[in-house]
């Protein structure tokens, strides 16, 4: 009983050959006065060059930063006529049902300064892992709702022994969890998690975690489900 006004529009690889840039001002334009937006691929292995000024993922990151699309909620879930398509034994897949929460407008892909320079000595680069509790907070409230939907367990994941926006993040995950007493919080180093999830996946309920992390461990996640085809995503302003 469902009707849907469908209207397209170039972002990315195709968007660069076509527009000269990876999200043109009338495209996102049009975006903003859209219910969904659903999302293709961006890429293409021509675009791979460092030095290229424009790259495919310049519009997604736009795309999300202009929407204050902060959350992208990503389900990792193993059907049983797939289990043999994962590399990892049966048992212990057998049962896979998770979800990530991972934080989509702060961290290292929007943090300033981020350049790169030449001096005397040679080229040097930076990027900067920024976050504000009012951001952390917004995330893992996304990640403790969710997990009361479920099995009321929450994993955040960090890098609390090392960088000072994860010991962040850590204090503020502590302070929102006191307001949901039923729900058990794990707070994780990213690289255990990373390692977690291939030797029990099955141990997992919601993984929160900021952008940079959860980028990376959702695309280990995806042999878990047979391929990063079985693993779309939503994102999101908010649940």
């Amino acid at each position: 009983g469902h009707s849907f006004e469908l209207t397209h529009g170039l972002i990315g690889g195709v968007a660069i050959d076509a527009e000269g840039t990876a999200l043109s001002e009338d495209t996102l334009d049009m975006l903003k006065n859209k219910d969904a937006i659903l999302f293709g691929a961006v890429g293409d292995p021509k675009y791979d060059d460092p030095q290229a000024k424009v790259h495919p993922e310049d519009g997604l990151l736009a795309l999300r930063k202009a929407l204050d699309l902060f959350a992208n909620i990503r389900p990792v879930k193993l059907f049983p006529e797939l289990v043999n398509a994962t590399p990892l034994k049966p048992e212990i897949v057998k049962g896979l049902d998770f979800v990530f929460v991972r934080e989509l407008t702060g961290g290292l892909y929007f943090g300033r300064p981020k350049r790169q320079w030449t001096t005397s000595r040679g080229r040097r680069a930076v990027d900067t892992m920024s976050y504000s509790e009012q951001e952390i907070a917004r995330i893992v409230k996304v990640g403790f709702e969710l997990a009361r939907t479920r099995n009321k367990k929450l994993t955040s994941v960090d890098k609390a022994n090392v960088l000072q926006s994860s010991r962040l993040w850590r204090q503020v995950t502590s302070e929102v969890a006191k307001d949901y007493p039923d729900i058990q919080l794990d707070n994780m180093l990213v690289d255990s998690c990373s390692m977690r999830l291939i030797q029990s996946p099955t141990y997992f309920d919601v993984i929160v975690t900021e952008n940079t992390f959860g980028d990376i461990l959702t695309d280990e996640a995806s042999t878990l489900t047979g391929s990063m085809g079985m693993m779309p995503s939503a994102s999101i302003a908010g649940i």
